[in-house]
This record gives structure tokens, C-alpha cells and sequence, in this order.
């Protein structure tokens, strides 16, 4: 039977630390199982955009003729335009909203969207992993007040990785990795496949997990009395007070125009008294966010723990009118101690008067993840179910890399990780930082894929993945081949959870009026939502579908 030439291709990393070939239970899309120990860059000299030496890599097993979810990589390749395509930016007009966004004072930062990359020119895409949601839960927090976001505050990535992706934990080890594909309705040229991209974390018991030292640091300025930003921020320390120990220790900051110490460091078994003095704090004057943090971070040096896990907890809406403003000033101090084992979560509120930017810049640089509560249900996914994900970490500096066959893939375009790139020769220079993944949490990216026409060969390239073990801090990579015959011949064929990632990320790409969404609409995006959600028990995707059906009426 002749193949569908327009594929969506699914690739799911969940990469298993130990090695040998797969268990023959293995989850069906499984593309590379093991861990070796990676050679470490040398420590002078750059290395150059060549593609990854195979000889160093883990034992790896083809995936089976069935695909599953899948993992790919990320690229910071620079791009060539087709001159067949509609590759070239808006101009002014067409740039302009299609959507109101009413909110004040808010700041997003527009990455641009990643082109086409010839493989001919450049065959390697470099990625590093990021887990935060943060740009998804602003978009349900513009729907809950009835607007819609500005297109500068989608990251595609982080709608996507905001649902649960139907990954298994590794039985073993750190990570696994899986693959799988199927056509979609979402793109305009028929030679192009979709390509989803996931990497799988171990899961780890409640009862195993390590004591924490947390130091939440407070912004109680006057901008946190809007739509009672404090008191989403009060309640959402109760759940997460609620969830902790005896072996656990808590010190609390606050600031506005200064920062000063609420409690010092607690035992976690005084919650109620903890909780009083986080409901004692009221919103009043400027926002001095620098002197928050450093304050914050002195006081976290002082609990640290080399065997703990050492963490701030910054909850804010991002604006900073005090002091250093911007995310610069406060950058050196907070990546010296995430170098030394003192992580960072960002925790954003509110609407008008919200900076996304330095939230979401602050996690980057400190080790950590970014996350928008809007609701108390938000806050409970954070600090209650998903709780060993949002404070241990299982890995540092991880990357991914994709080496596409020419032979095989004519371009290939990776949705969203804009602000994600890391130069092709830097991957595995390990000075040159990744991303962080926590307890049994995962991350899924897509790429656009267009094949060459009749192609001999049926592997369209291979994953590589490396990854700092966070305890022992040793080197790991693995690697696996992404085989055609991981693609069902139709969409309907395909793993729901897969086809439910497509679809958020075609949301996505409306939302944020794209130049390669426009081959299909909001209606388009709907039809395949409300199938879906018949498919799957899960209010989350319940929920996207009332957003999709609510932006066609309004807007």
C-alpha cells in the first residue's frame, strides 16, 4: 500500500539510565534504552557543528513497526528560506493583533518563530529541554477574564508540555525515550510531516523523597493588591505547606520597597505558625524584586544542604520598579548559586501590571521552572499533585540533539523553543548550560518535517540526548534511531495523546498568528478537539476544548 506522504511524526524520548538493548515489554515506539557515561568537552578550544560521534553512544533498539509518543530535538540552525514557501515574515499590517488583549503594563517578549532548515545546509538541530508551562496557564488566565493573550506571550512549547502526554516512567534508570507518528490536518504541503518530541523522567516515591530547605520569597507590593494577587499567592503556600515534613525547613522573605526576613528558617512541622505569618502580610509600595532575592538566597545559603534539596521560591508578578529593574542585574548572583546547588521556581500572578519576561528569564538562568498560577486549582497541579516534580530534580543540563538524514529529509522547522537554541557544536559542551527535568516530569517538542520525495532509506535521522546526573553530576548520553515505520498511514490511527499535541500546538500557533498557520483556522482546531476529548478522560483536555469552542464565539 503506497504511504501517506504527509505524515505527522511523533518521537518520544524517555531514555532509560542503564544499558543494554530493551526488555521486550518495552513500551511499542521505544527508539534507544541505556546510559553510558559521556566524555565531558575539553575545557579549552570550541568544538565544531559536526555531527555526533555514535562510537561513545548506548546500546539502542529499533523501534517497532507501532509508534507511540515521541521525542526529537530542538535546533539552532540558521535557516534558508524555500522560495516555494511562504516563508517571509508579516509585514506591518498583517502583524498587527487579530485578537483584543486588554490588560495594561504587561510584558511578554516576542522570540519570533523558528523557519525552515535545509538539510543540505544544516542537518543538526541542538535543543536545550524545558519543562514550564507558565505560557499556557497566562493564555486560560486571559480566557477566564474573557479576553484573549497577545500573541507575544505564546510559546507553543510550554501549551503543549502543559498536558499530560500519556509517557510511561522508565522501569529503570532516568529517562526513555519513544517514537511513533501519523498524518495531521495541519499543514499546508503535502511532502511535510509533524514531528513530536518527548523526554520521560523517573518517578520517585513520596516516602523516598528527600528533605527540602525552601525559601519562599514574597512580593507584597502595592501591585499585589489587584485582583488579590497576595491571596492567591496565601493559599497557594497553604497547599504546598500542607504537603510538607518534619525533615523539612522553611524561611519566608518578603519586599516591597525593601526586603526583610519573615521567618527564619522553621521546621515545615510548624505549619500553622507559618501560615499565620504568611497571612499576616499585606500588599503596600514599590517593588524592589532585586533585594527580594538576594536576601532570599542568603538566607537559602544558610539552610543548604548538599544532601536536600535547596530551593527558592519566588511568587510574584514580575514587575520590579526599585533597584536593578531588569533580569541582568539579578542574573550573577542567582546562576553562581544554582552552580552550587540552590535552584530557583518562579511563580506568577495576576494580569495587569505582569512581567512574564523576567519570570520566565529568572527560572532559565537559575536552574529552575517558571510557572503561572491563575487558580487555586493551579495551584494544587503545582504544589500538591505534582508536587516531586515541581522540587526535585533528577537531572541538570540536559540537551537534545537531532541529526536528520539528508538522504531522507529534505527541511525540518521545530515549533516553538525559540528562546531554547544552543549552538550545534555546544552540545556537548558541557559548560554550556540545558535545562533542568524533575521527578516523573516530561517534555514534548514538535518539528515539521518535509521528506524527500521516493527516499531509499527509512531512517529520517537519529536522537541524541545528555544529561548531568543532578547527585553524582556525571556526564550521561544516549542515543536512537527515528524509523518510517514508526508512522500509522491515518491521523485516526494515531495515539491520541499524540494527535491531542498536535492540536495544542496548532492552537497555539493561531493564537499566536504565525505565518505557518495559515492553512487552517480555529474551526479546524475545534473539529479535532472535540473528537478527542470523547477519546480521553481528562478534564484538562475538557477544559482546552471550552477554550478553543469560546475563542471562535468571542473572537
Amino acid at each position: 500500500m503506497k504511504r501517506l506522504v504527509t505524515l505527522t511524526l511523533t518521537l518520544v524520548l524517555v531514555a532509560a539510565a542503564c544499558s543494554g538493548a530493551s526488555d521486550s515489554n518495552e513500551r511499542p515506539g521505544t527508539i534507544a534504552v541505556g546510559t553510558t557515561l559521556a566524555p565531558r568537552a575539553p575545557q579549552s578550544g570550541g568544538s565544531t557543528d559536526q555531527a555526533p560521534d555514535n562510537s561513545s553512544q548506548a546500546a539502542t533498539t529499533l523501534a517497532p513497526s507501532r509508534g507511540t509518543d515521541g521525542l526529537i530535538a530542538e535546533g539552532d540552525a540558521q535557516s534558508r528560506p524555500k522560495g516555494e514557501r511562504d516563508d517571509q515574515p508579516l509585514n506591518e499590517q498583517e502583524q498587527s493583533s487579530l485578537y483584543r488583549a486588554d490588560p495594561r503594563n504587561v510584558t511578554f517578549q516576542d522570540y519570533g518563530e523558528n523557519p525552515y532548515v535545509e538539510t543540505d545546509e544544516d542537518n543538526l538541530s541542538t535543543f536545550a529541554v524545558d519543562v514550564d508551562t507558565g505560557s499556557y496557564t497566562v493564555m486560560r488566565g486571559y480566557w477566564n477574564q474573557g479576553l484573549t493573550p497577545p500573541p507575544t506571550s505564546v510559546r507553543p512549547e510550554e501549551y503543549v508540555n502543559f498536558f499530560d502526554a500519556g509517557y510511561e516512567a522508565p522501569s529503570r534508570g532516568v529517562f526513555a525515550v519513544y517514537a511513533d507518528g501519523a498524518p495531521t490536518p495541519f499543514l499546508d504541503y503535502s511532502e511535510d510531516i509533524l514531528v513530536r518530541i518527548g523526554i520521560k523522567g523517573e518517578e520517585i516515591a513520596a516516602r523516598s523523597r528527600p528533605n527540602v530547605n525552601l525559601t519562599f520569597v514574597i512580593d507584597t507590593s502595592g501591585s499585589m493588591d489587584q485582583d488579590n494577587r497576595l491571596g492567591l499567592v496565601q493559599d497557594s503556600l497553604a497547599v504546598l505547606l500542607n504537603e510538607l515534613g518534619r525533615g523539612d525547613t522553611i524561611a519566608i522573605v518578603s519586599y516591597n520597597k525593601r526586603a526583610e526576613v519573615v521567618v527564619d528558617p522553621t521546621s515545615a512541622d510548624e505549619a500553622r505558625n507559618l501560615q499565620r505569618a504568611i497571612d499576616q502580610l499585606h500588599p503596600g509600595g514599590s517593588t524592589n524584586a532585586e533585594a527580594g532575592l538576594i536576601l532570599g538566597y542568603d538566607l537559602a545559603e544558610q539552610m543548604y544542604n548538599a544532601d536536600e534539596v535547596n530551593k527558592v521560591i519566588l511568587l510574584s508578578d514580575g514587575v520590579a520598579n526599585v533597584g536593578e529593574t531588569g533580569p541582568g542585574g539579578i542574573f550573577e548572583r542567582i546562576e553562581e548559586s544554582a552552580n552550587n546547588g540552590i535552584d530557583l521556581l518562579t511563580v506568577g500572578v495576576g494580569l495587569d501590571n505582569y512581567n512574564d519576561v523576567l519570570l520566565e528569564q529568572l527560572a532559565d538562568t537559575a536552574n529552575g521552572q517558571y510557572r503561572y498560577i491563575d487558580t487555586l486549582d493551579e495551584a494544587n497541579r503545582v504544589f500538591r499533585d505534582d508536587l516531586l516534580g515541581t522540587l526535585v530534580t533528577i537531572a541538570r543540563n540536559v540537551k537534545v540533539q537531532v541529526e536528520f538524514d539528508p538522504d531522507v529529509v529534505r527541511s525540518y522547522r521545530l515549533v516553538g523553543f525559540e528562546n531554547r537554541d544552543v549552538a550545534d557544536r555546544d552540545f556537548r559542551d558541557d559548560r554550556v548550560d540545558g535545562g533542568e527535568i524533575g521527578a516523573g516530569h516530561s517534555v514534548t517538542a514538535l518539528y515539521e518535517v518535509e521528506l524527500v520525495d521516493r527516499a531509499r532509506r527509512d531512517v529520517l535521522g537519529t536522537v541524541f540526548v545528555r544529561w548531568e546526573s543532578a547527585n553524582s553530576r556525571d556526564v550521561n548520553e544516549i542515543s536512537g534511531d527515528i524509523t518510517l515505520d514508526l508512522i500509522a498511514d491515518r491521523w485516526d490511527d494515531a495515539d491520541p495523546r499524540f494527535r491531542l499535541a498536535a492540536t495544542v500546538a496548532a492552537f497555539a500557533e493561531q493564537i499566536r498568528e504565525g505565518r505557518f498557520a495559515r492553512g487552517f483556522d480555529l474551526n479546524d482546531v475545534y473539529d479535532e478537539i472535540d473528537a478527542i476529548s470523547n477519546e480521553l478522560d481528562d478534564p484538562d483536555v475538557s477544559e482546552f476544548r471550552e477554550i478553543v469552542r469560546d475563542f471562535i464565539r468571542e473572537f
